[in-house]
């Protein structure tokens, strides 16, 4: 928290602040973190104007929830974890998931992982953005977060069945979009 410190706060002080109710902490608190938590708002969202307000909830949580932090783990982690939360329950109001199907055998294929490394992180953002809401959030829970998909079943309310078939077939079109934007890059 370098910047923070440039404040001539330390990160127990910015946090007793906030807790205070001190504009000036918060102001401090949400221009330090916003830039980080914005970019898990637009990997779990379909468009910016959603990220935007998975954004605008997770500071309401934060703020309204930081004299909860017991001090154990990173305070960065648990902040963290407020905006994937926030992320899952904007999806979850928004998705029905009366139409998931039970696939027990799901083929796993692995993005081409040279043609990643050739996009830039925006590139790719706009890729995993097309997937469908339900494709996108296992995929971002397991790829990026790194969640189990037993985890990940019961935070969204499906199986883990479904978990896994929407974690290939969320690959399999990331990898098609993947190839379909090295042909139209080799065009350009």
């Amino acid at each position: 928290m370098a910047d923070v410190l440039a404040f001539g706060l330390t990160e127990k002080e910015l946090i007793e602040g906030c807790i205070a109710g001190n504009r000036q902490c918060q102001e401090i608190f949400y221009k330090f973190y916003s830039p980080k938590m914005f970019a898990i708002c637009l990997r779990y969202s379909s468009d910016y104007h959603s990220s935007e307000d998975i954004l605008q909830e997770g500071f309401i949580k934060v703020f309204n929830n930081i004299d909860r932090y017991r001090g154990e783990g990173s305070f960065e982690g648990w902040v963290k974890r407020i905006f994937i939360n926030t992320a899952i329950e904007h999806y979850r109001k928004s998705v029905n998931h009366k139409g998931h199907q039970e696939i027990e055998k799901a083929y796993f294929q692995s993005i081409n992982e040279i043609a990643i490394d050739n996009l830039a992180t925006q590139d790719l953002l706009k890729l995993i953005q097309k997937l469908s809401p339900g494709y996108r959030m296992v995929f971002n829970l397991y790829v990026i977060e790194g969640f189990a998909h037993r985890e990940i079943a019961e935070k969204l309310g499906i199986s883990e069945g479904t978990s896994k078939s929407q974690l290939a077939r969320a690959r399999s079109l990331l990898k098609n979009m993947l190839k379909n934007y090295k042909v139209n890059e080799k065009q350009s």
